[in-house]
């Protein structure tokens, strides 16, 4: 039909994500999405090349960037140049531009786990028996490492993230289409992320993760709130995901599913609308 909009679907089908499928969510996604969109699948090396034919790019279950970092800088650099629509939009202040924003989460008082990334913050964090270090341009838990406390002046500082190991009752994620909660899952045994169960958040669970949706400032796209339980009952931040969160669909019940596609799908159709045809 002419007056379709159309979509080029990035994902990365055969990437081996833990405890994840991504090839079957993204295929679920995609059968339902064709119902209003003409729709392509492309891998994410090949998105720069091909985007120009379409609409709008919708990037999805497309793996860790920092294992083609030089390629997908260059994606973004050409499709700000070119006015192409992304979504989500390239603005997240999220895990989409690396670590940073633990920090200044920090610095401005969210509940979120307490990050430094500077020696002379060491002193900032809480007391812990160990400390969790990770990249500041790290995913999917890559580089990620635990030191005891005298370890911490021997580290490199300038590329890395220091919080300490949090011990906590359970995971719980919160899953957002624009800025209008969706569902939330958990995970009731810490040591197995990605077996999750559906979560019923309370309202101050709700305001929680609103917060960072808030902070977040995307007018368009999918957001994934990760929190973490702790033994004290609080909520505290582990993530933001705010460039291809995956969402777990098939851990919920079809009527949510369903409410989730149809949010997706006119959340879409109100971004491409905004932009010019191709």
């Amino acid at each position: 039909m002419a007056d379709r909009r159309s979509i080029l679907y990035v994902t990365d089908l055969a990437y081996p994500a833990r405890g994840r499928r991504y090839g079957d969510e993204d295929i679920f996604l995609t059968s339902r999405l064709r119902a209003d969109f003409d729709l392509a699948l492309c891998h994410p090396l090949d998105a720069a090349a091909l985007m120009d034919a379409f609409d709008g790019v919708v990037v999805r279950n497309s793996g860790p960037v920092l294992h083609y970092q030089r390629e997908y800088d260059a994606f973004r650099e050409r499709a700000a140049a070119r006015g192409t629509r992304v979504y989500n939009p390239l603005t997240g202040r999220g895990d989409m531009g690396g670590k940073q924003y633990l920090l200044d989460l920090t610095a401005a008082g969210y509940p979120v786990i307490p990050t430094a990334g500077r020696p002379e913050d060491l002193e900032l964090l809480p007391t812990a028996g160990q400390y969790a270090v990770k990249p500041r341009a790290g995913a999917d838990s890559i580089g990620l490492t635990f030191v005891p406390p005298d370890r911490l002046t021997d580290l490199t500082y300038g590329d890395i993230l220091v919080q300490p190991r949090i011990d906590f009752r359970y995971e719980v994620s919160f899953y957002y289409v624009d800025d209008a909660f969706q569902y939330a899952l958990h995970a009731p045994d810490p040591e197995r992320r990605w077996v999750l169960e559906p979560y019923d958040p309370t309202p101050a669970d709700l305001a929680f993760a609103a917060r960072f949706i808030d902070w977040n400032t995307l007018d368009h796209g999918i957001q994934r709130v990760d929190a973490c339980r702790t033994e004290a009952g609080d909520l505290l931040l582990v993530e933001l995901e705010d460039l291809n969160p995956y969402l777990s669909l098939d851990r919920i019940p079809q009527p949510t599913r369903d409410a989730f596609v149809a949010a997706m799908t006119a959340s879409l159709h109100g971004f491409l609308d905004a932009g010019p045809r191709r």
